[in-house]
C-alpha cells in the first residue's frame, strides 16, 4: 500500500490510499494520523484496500509530510562506499562505525513544499537518501529481526548547511536541522509493498540536471545494521524516522551549492518523488 496524509482548501487532515494518480480517503476507516495506526498497520490493511471514500486527483490535493510528529529524525553519515570515499579526498576522516546525527523534528516539511535557503549561509546543500519508517516500539532488534519493524519507506532530502555542519557545531545537528530542511514522502510505501529496499534506484536533480544517480546497494551499513545498532541504545517508537545515507554527487565537494530559485528533485524507484523550491529567507 501507499498511504498518504493529504488536505484539500479546508477541514480536518486526512488520510488515502494512493491508487495510480488518485487518493482514495480512507479516514473514515482510520482517522487522520498515520503515526497513531502505523503499530495495526498489517491488521488494518485489508480495511484500508476496501475502503471506498472519496476520490481525489493527487494534483488537486495539498501532500502532507507522511509521519505526523515523529519522536526521531536520526541520520547516518557517510554510509555509501563511494561518498565515503568522496568525503576521504576531501580530507574528512571516514568513521569506523556507525555515525548518527539528530535532525531536529521541527525541519520535517511535505513532499512539494518550499525549503528555505537561509540568509546567513551560502552552503544550501542536498542529499537523497532511503528514509525508513519503525513500524512498532522495538529495543534490542536482532539484524535479521529487523526488517519485522520497519512499517514502510519514504524518500527523504536531507537538507543541509554546510559550513554550519561543519564549523559552527561539534555535531551535526544545527547544520541537519534549520527550518523546513527535511522534506519526506510523498507517501509511506509499506514494506510488503518493497522486494527489496537494499536495490532501489536513487536520482536527484537540480533544475533538470543529475546530481545523484545511485543505488541503495552501495550502503556500508544496510539498514538492518542499521536498526539493531541504533536500538541497543534507545527504544524505537512507531513513526520514527532513519535517513540511512546519501550517495556520491552532493554539492559540497565542487562547491555547487543550492541556489534562491532552484528545483530539486529526489526520487526513488517504487516509493515516488520529492519536489521542492529553494525559496528566500522570508
Amino acid at each position: 500500500m501507499k498511504i498518504a496524509r493529504f488536505a484539500l482548501d479546508s477541514g480536518p487532515i486526512r488520510l488515502g490510499r494512493v491508487d495510480g494518480d488518485q487518493v482514495i480517503d480512507v479516514s473514515a476507516e482510520v482517522g487522520g494520523s498515520l503515526r497513531a495506526i502505523l503499530p495495526d498497520l498489517s491488521l488494518l490493511k485489508e480495511q484500508i484496500l476496501a475502503a471506498d471514500g472519496q476520490r481525489y486527483p493527487l494534483a488537486e490535493v495539498e501532500l502532507l509530510a507522511p509521519i505526523d510528529d515523529p519522536q526521531k529524525y536520526l541520520g547516518i553519515g557517510m554510509n555509501y562506499a563511494q561518498h565515503a570515499e568522496e568525503a576521504r579526498q576531501a580530507g574528512i576522516t571516514i568513521p569506523t562505525s556507525q555515525m548518527w546525527f539528530n535532525k531536529q523534528v521541527s525541519c520535517i516539511v511535505g513532499p512539494h513544499d518550499d525549503v528555505v535557503k537561509p540568509d546567513l549561509s551560502d552552503e544550501l546543500d542536498y542529499e537523497i537518501e532511503l528514509g525508513v519508517v519503525i513500524g512498532r516500539r522495538c529495543k534490542h532488534v536482532s539484524v535479521s529481526d529487523a526488517r519485522s519493524v520497519i512499517a514502510g519507506y519514504v524518500v527523504a532530502n536531507d537538507v543541509s548547511v554546510r559550513d554550519w555542519l561543519q564549523k559552527r557545531s561539534p555535531t551535526f545537528t544545527l547544520g541537519k536541522s534549520f527550518d523546513t530542511h527535511g522534506p519526506i514522502g510523498p507517501w509511506l510505501t509499506t514494506d510488503d509493498e518493497i522486494a527489496d529496499p537494499l536495490d532501489l534506484h536513487m536520482t536527484l536533480t537540480v533544475n533538470g540536471q543529475v546530481r545523484q544517480d545511485w543505488s541503495t546497494n552501495d550502503m556500508i551499513y544496510d539498514i538492518y545494521e542499521q536498526i539493531a545498532y541504533l536500538s541497543q541504545v534507545f527504544t524505537l517508537m512507531p513513526g520514527d524516522i532513519l535517513a540511512t545515507g546519501t550517495p556520491s554527487g552532493i554539492g559540497a565537494p565542487t562547491k555547487n551549492f543550492l541556489k534562491v530559485g532552484d528545483v530539486v528533485r529526489a526520487e526513488i524507484t517504487g516509493l515516488g518523488a520529492l519536489e521542492n523550491h529553494i525559496v528566500a529567507e522570508a
